[in-house]
């Protein structure tokens, strides 16, 4: 009997390990492939298409999941922080899951309902998390806790279609919901070179903003792929000498496209208004946990909660950021930069 449907054959690859996203069948298929996928992630790799979730150890002991709760997952991505969660606040309880990307969120809604969670614990919207409050008239007088990981999901990544990658060929897009606003190679004819430089230095740091503006700029007409960003950045760098010439390339080009990534679906606006929101949607003692992969995110989160302790919205914050273990980091390397910080609602407070 053959693996696949007779009238649908799989996608042929050259040599013994597909390459492309798309020839990536038994990863594609997780609960079909089980072993398979198995190997890959006991090797320290995300197999295409999924996405390993986080510091989920952590999480779950800053939220402190209870039955009968009312939680938030206001990233659901691909579900795994999720399924963890509703693993703890049944029976009795209720997990609200939004995210904005209309490609994945039913793909994970349909994982999810196979796993047994149906509509009476799990409620599944499209929605930006900048949106939350619109949530509390289904949460009644608000959440128990809140989660918010804020990390591009790897079967996002991974997809060449989706523009959010310079490893392989792919339009320049990077929106998290394609159907709504200008990908990035619309947004780059739309800017002047200083416009490039200022978003590409805020939004990653980048230390050599000005080089790689000014030949984005350049050839701003010709920038229509996620290829021909990555060379841009690259002969931007030509002259610059490092020790390590494509090491630093390489981090460059990722801070170009994140830094894009941010301007394309106006990610700081994004979360600004969640940390205004928090307050708001969480009941008297309840438990954020916001997990961020770079300065720009970390630095509001921490001064959130900061100010909101200084004020006595917050009775307790972390201090320092929780860092994902030795263990993770080398099983997820995606895991490395991830930086967890949470807070405590206080009693009586809004």
């Amino acid at each position: 009997m053959s693996e696949e449907p007779a009238n649908k054959r799989r996608v042929r690859y050259s040599g013994t390990h597909p390459r492309r996203f798309e020839e990536k069948y038994k990863e594609l298929n997780p609960d079909k492939y089980v072993a398979d996928v198995r190997k890959v992630l006991e090797s320290g790799r995300t197999p295409a298409g999924m996405h390993r979730p986080i510091c989920v150890a952590e999480i779950l002991e800053v939220l402190n999941p209870q039955p009968g709760e009312t939680g938030l997952d206001a990233t659901l991505g691909f579900g795994g922080h999720a399924r963890e969660i509703l693993s703890h606040i049944v029976p009795g309880g209720r997990l609200f899951g939004i995210d904005v990307d209309p490609l994945e969120l039913p793909r994970t809604e349909s994982r999810l309902r196979g796993l047994g969670f149906d509509e009476t614990v799990l409620t599944v919207k499209k929605l930006n998390f900048a949106g939350i409050l619109k949530l509390l008239p289904e949460a009644g007088d608000g959440f128990d806790f809140i989660l918010a990981d804020l990390g591009v999901s790897s079967m996002q990544i991974d997809n060449p279609e989706r523009g959010f990658t310079f490893k392989t060929a792919g339009p320049l897009d990077l929106r998290l919901n394609p159907e709504r606003g200008q990908p990035a190679s619309s947004l780059i004819q739309t800017l002047s070179e200083s416009a490039l430089e200022k978003i590409i230095r805020v939004n990653s740091d980048e230390p050599h903003s000005k080089e790689i503006a000014r030949l984005i700029f350049k050839y701003r007409d010709k920038i229509t792929t996620t290829t021909t960003l990555a060379n841009a950045v690259r002969e931007a760098l030509e002259p610059v000498k490092f020790a390590d010439w494509e090491k630093e390339v390489t981090k460059s080009t990722q801070r170009t496209f994140q830094a894009l990534r941010i301007a394309v679906n106006d990610e700081f606006s994004a979360l600004d208004q969640l940390l205004l929101a928090l307050p708001f949607a969480l009941k008297s003692g309840g438990r954020v946990a916001i997990l961020a992969f770079h300065s720009g995110e970390d630095n509001r989160v921490k001064k959130s909660f900061e100010e909101g302790f200084k004020s006595g919205i917050y009775s307790d914050y972390s201090k320092f950021p929780i860092r994902a273990t030795a263990r993770e980091r080398y099983d997820n390397p995606r895991s490395k930069c991830a930086q967890l910080r949470w807070a405590v609602k206080a009693a009586d407070k809004l």
